[in-house]
This record gives C-alpha cells, sequence and structure tokens, in this order.
C-alpha cells in the first residue's frame, strides 16, 4: 500500500507546490492567521474528512479514522509566518507588506493538506487513525502548541510526528536526534536609567551608552566564562537602542536579546549569572535598571524508539540518500511541548534550493519544493510503522 501512497503523492506534487505557492504570497502573522486557517478548514470540508477549527486559538485539527483497529498518531505542520519584508523575485512572492513565509510553514501546510487528501484513497485500508494537526503561532511564544495541548484535543493520541522543510540541509538528507534536538528559546530586555545631560559635560552625567556597553560585553562572558565548557548556551543581544542626538547624552538604553540553552539548569544558572552582571555594572555606575526575563520554548528532546523509527523510515524513501542523527541546533521549536506530553519525534527534511542558499528567516529565503512529497512520505511511513 505504501507504494500506491508514494506514487498518488507524487502525482499530486503539481498541486501541492499550487497550495505552498498561494499561501506563500498571503502570509499571515502568529496569532492573526484566520485566513489560513479558514483555507485549511475548507480544504478538509471539501475532502469530507471531519475537522475542528479555533483549537487553542486559530488551530485546525482533521482526523482521519482508517478501516482497520490501531493507534492514534498525530502528524503536526505549522502555519504561521513572520513579520519581515520577501526580497526574493518570484511569481510567487508575498502580496503582503512586511510579512513573509521566510520558514518553510506554507510548505508544511500543503504538505500535511496533500497527504491527506492522498490517505482518503485508502482509509478502508488504514490502521488507526491520523489525527492531521494544523498548528497556528510557531514563531512567537508563547506559541500555538502549548494551547492546543492544554486544550486537550491530543489527548487521545499515542504519539506526535512532525518535519521541518530545513533549507541549509541537501536535498535527499533527513536528520534528526535521539535525544535533545532543539534548544530552549528564552528572550529578555534590559532598561538601563541613568542621568542624561549635555555632551560637554559628561561628569555631570550617567552616561546610559556607557553603561549599556560595558554591560553587553560583560554579559558576553556568562557564556564564556561562568558555564561549564561542556555545556551550550547561547546568549546574543539584538537590540541596543539609545540617544537621539550626537551632543546629547542619553538617560536611558534598551537591551533586548535572546538565551538559548539545551538544559534548563544552564537556563537557570544563566538567568543567576545575568542578574549578577547587570546588577553589578549598573550599582557600580549610579544607574537603576528593569530586568524583564521572558521563559519561551523549552528545549525539542525527541524519545529515542521514535527518533529511530524516524530514522527507519528515512530509509525507505526512495528520494533520501542519507538519513542521520546530527548534533542538536541551536534554533527553538514548539514542537517540544507535543513531545513533553505523547512520545514522538522531530525530524528535518532536506529542502535546500539551488542557487537560493539562504537561511530560514532571511528576506531571500525559499525551499527546494521537490522536498514537500519526501515530507509528506516520511511522515506517513513512520506512521505506518508506528502501527507495528
Amino acid at each position: 500500500m505504501l507504494n500506491e501512497i508514494h506514487k498518488q503523492l507524487d502525482a499530486l506534487y503539481p498541486e501541492m507546490v499550487e497550495i505552498r505557492r498561494f499561501l506563500h504570497q498571503y502570509p499571515e502573522l502568529s496569532f492573526h492567521e484566520t485566513k489560513t486557517a479558514q483555507y485549511i478548514a475548507d480544504f478538509y470540508e471539501k475532502l469530507g474528512i471531519p475537522y475542528q477549527t479555533n483549537v487553542g486559538g486559530n488551530g485546525v485539527i482533521a482526523t482521519l479514522k482508517g478501516g482497520k483497529p490501531g493507534k492514534t498518531v498525530a502528524l503536526r505542520a505549522d502555519f504561521d509566518a513572520l513579520p519581515i519584508q520577501d526580497e526574493k523575485d518570484v511569481p510567487y512572492k508575498s502580496k503582503v507588506d512586511g510579512v513573509m513565509h521566510a520558514c518553510g510553514h506554507d510548505g508544511h501546510t500543503a504538505t500535511l493538506l496533500m497527504l491527506a487528501k492522498t490517505m482518503m484513497s485508502f482509509q478502508e485500508d488504514l490502521p488507526g487513525t491520523i489525527v492531521f494537526l494544523h498548528q497556528h503561532a510557531e514563531e512567537y511564544a508563547p506559541g500555538g502548541a502549548k494551547p492546543i495541548i492544554e486544550s486537550g484535543a491530543i489527548d487521545h493520541v499515542d504519539a506526535v510526528f512532525g518535519t521541518h522543510l530545513w533549507a541549509t540541509t541537501p536535498f535527499g538528507v533527513l536528520q534528526t536526534t535521539k535525544d535533545v534536538f532543539m534548544a530552549g528559546t528564552d528572550r529578555f530586555t534590559i532598561t538601563i536609567h541613568g542621568q542624561g545631560g549635555h555632551g560637554a559635560y559628561p561628569h555631570e552625567t550617567k552616561d546610559a551608552i556607557v553603561i549599556g556597553s560595558q554591560l553587553i560585553t560583560q554579559l558576553q562572558q556568562i557564556v564564556s566564562r561562568r558555564l561549564d565548557p561542556l555545556e551550550t548556551a547561547v546568549l546574543t543581544i539584538g537590540v541596543f537602542e539609545a540617544g537621539t542626538t550626537f551632543n546629547v547624552i542619553a538617560d536611558k538604553a534598551k537591551i533586548v536579546g535572546t538565551v538559548r540553552f539545551l538544559n534548563t539548569a544552564v537556563q537557570e544558572q544563566v538567568i543567576e549569572e545575568m542578574e549578577k552582571v547587570i546588577k553589578g555594572v549598573c550599582v557600580s555606575s549610579d544607574a537603576s535598571y528593569s530586568f524583564d526575563y521572558v521563559k519561551g520554548y523549552p528545549p525539542l528532546v525527541n524519545h529515542a524508539e521514535e527518533a529511530e523509527l524516524v530514522l527507519k523510515a528515512g530509509e525507505k524513501i526512495e528520494e533520501i540518500h542519507t538519513a542521520e542523527e546530527v548534533l542538536p541546533v541551536m534554533g527553538g521549536e514548539d514542537f517540544a511541548y507535543y513531545t513533553m506530553k505523547k512520545p514522538g519525534a522531530y525530524f528535518f527534511t532536506g529542502a535546500q534550493k539551488e542557487g537560493n542558499e539562504f537561511p530560514h528567516h532571511h528576506p531571500k529565503f525559499d525551499i527546494e519544493e521537490r522536498a514537500l512529497p519526501v515530507a509528506a512520505k516520511t511522515l506517513i511511513q513512520a506512521y505506518f510503522d508506528y502501527q507495528k
């Protein structure tokens, strides 16, 4: 039956590309994906597959019950976009100013929709139940996975699998791990309150720019000098805002950044060290401050048995020539919440496009569309193998 499923997915490839390119032209930001959610719901309405809308927010879940007994497995695809201006010169360029599918979620959605359409033809012979889990708001914490889980929508599910079309991995390569796969992702905002004044009289001020500069330098020493070298963490400053003009000393500075980690003990240590450094620098400069630290997604930890199943599934897909275990990546994913709740695994499907090798979240990001049916084949192979 799987050979026939693969043939049908290949036959549906043009429609898969058409859906992906349509969604690419009409992206919606996290928590605002109402039209995309409606598009997904309309698709299942036409297929005649039962579905729920507004799951945990804008989530859409469709359920295909097979004609034979078996386990219930959720296959997840996200569908939100990013606040990025699309700079690609392609016919399917985003038509929404300042919003772009710069991470491949349009491809994830097209993959799962076409897999659902395909599996309708095999429903009578299907063991178990497929839950097509279309998730909103992956890109921005608190994300869509957590409220979907809290809604009870996957309480009955035995396992969850998901894939990311990965634009920096060559086509034909599948990657995963049997443990921690992706990092925990937090964000923070530090506001320094100094005392402004005339640029000619610095001794009468508390220069927020100088204080902020010292702080940024010392924050970088947390990872390099305060953590065990065998542990992994990233502390990145993405925003440093201060000042209004060339001859005025700033009274306030804003620093915004992210912390990435692979285990929560390191997360707590980084937070503790940050508090010490911020307090030390500001007190020594006679300045006050505020420190707002927001915990985001936890690390994504695959279950070993399910990850091994994915690797074996990849070996059975004709287009995949390499199914490999890799080191964790420091990007984050709220799929982490699913594997905290249920057995499951997440994997990368190589989708590097020749001549367009820009990374995720880049204004010229694009994917190799031939990877879409490969992702679908791997997901359904994992589904069938899990039934055994």
